[in-house]
């Protein structure tokens, strides 16, 4: 994987990532897909002036989503990666979870895990606040992400929302890991790691990954009834893993 430097890199490479996975028919570009949208539009923010400083903001979107690229290099070529993104891409290789499964375990790897590394690395020297203000612009148009999801997914099989609303154990599984709740805890981490020595950073992440990565069983595993229906759903996708990810793409 070619080295990361802007943002126009971030989204060559994610067009590889796409690309490779609509031909191999391969689950991981789902996120991909729909991460790609996100950084479109961050590069749009930071052209049309929306952040308060858009080379700072340029430097965040690289730092975060390097973190992503370099775990789904590693995964890809057998390199040890941080315990969210190993399950993230684990499920890859399921039949029965559903496209909104695979998108959740990538955002709770990616927003829970590396937005606060990334916000308190592009920090140094600068006290983690001033970013604030761009950070809360950037989760605006990272909630775009929740609206997309669901108008993504409805076509892929349109019935999907009255199913996920058939129980409340499902909608408590959607709403539980809605960008707001993932957002909040990510600033929250982003200060930790920045007010952190640099000899205790490591296992601060380290414990932070395993936390994360135990968030993950509650996507895999909602519960029996839950479970249920999702199976109900996933036989009821319609088209490849490439049409679903050409789904997202739009």
């Amino acid at each position: 994987m070619k080295p990361i430097h802007t943002i126009d890199d971030v989204i060559d490479t994610l067009d590889h990532i796409i690309t490779e996975s609509k031909t191999t028919n391969n689950p991981l570009g789902y996120f991909a897909a729909l991460y790609k949208k996100v950084t479109v539009e961050v590069k749009m923010g930071i052209e049309n002036d929306f952040f308060d400083d858009g080379p700072r903001m340029e430097m965040l979107d690289v730092v975060f989503a390097s973190r992503y690229l370099d775990a789904y290099d590693g995964y890809k070529n057998n390199k040890e990666i941080t315990l969210s993104w190993k399950k993230a891409f684990d499920l890859s290789k399921e039949y029965w979870p559903i496209v909104l499964q695979h998108l959740l375990i990538g955002i709770n790897a990616h927003i829970s895990l590396d937005l606060g590394i990334a916000a308190a690395q592009v920090s140094k020297g600068d006290t983690i606040e001033e970013l604030k203000g761009d950070f809360d612009k950037i989760n605006e148009i990272l909630s775009s992400l929740v609206t997309d999801v669901e108008d993504d997914l409805s076509r892929i099989w349109p019935t999907l929302k009255k199913i996920l609303k058939f129980t409340r154990k499902v909608d408590d599984f959607l709403i539980d890991f809605s960008m707001e709740l993932a957002r909040d805890g990510a600033w929250r981490f982003a200060k930790e790691v920045a007010s952190t020595s640099q000899d205790k950073i490591d296992i601060l992440i380290e414990n932070r990954d395993v936390k994360v990565a135990k968030n993950a069983d509650i996507i895999t595993n909602p519960g029996s009834i839950a479970k249920m229906i999702l199976m109900i759903v996933r036989l009821g996708e319609k088209g490849t893993v490439a049409d679903k990810i050409n789904t997202l793409t739009r």
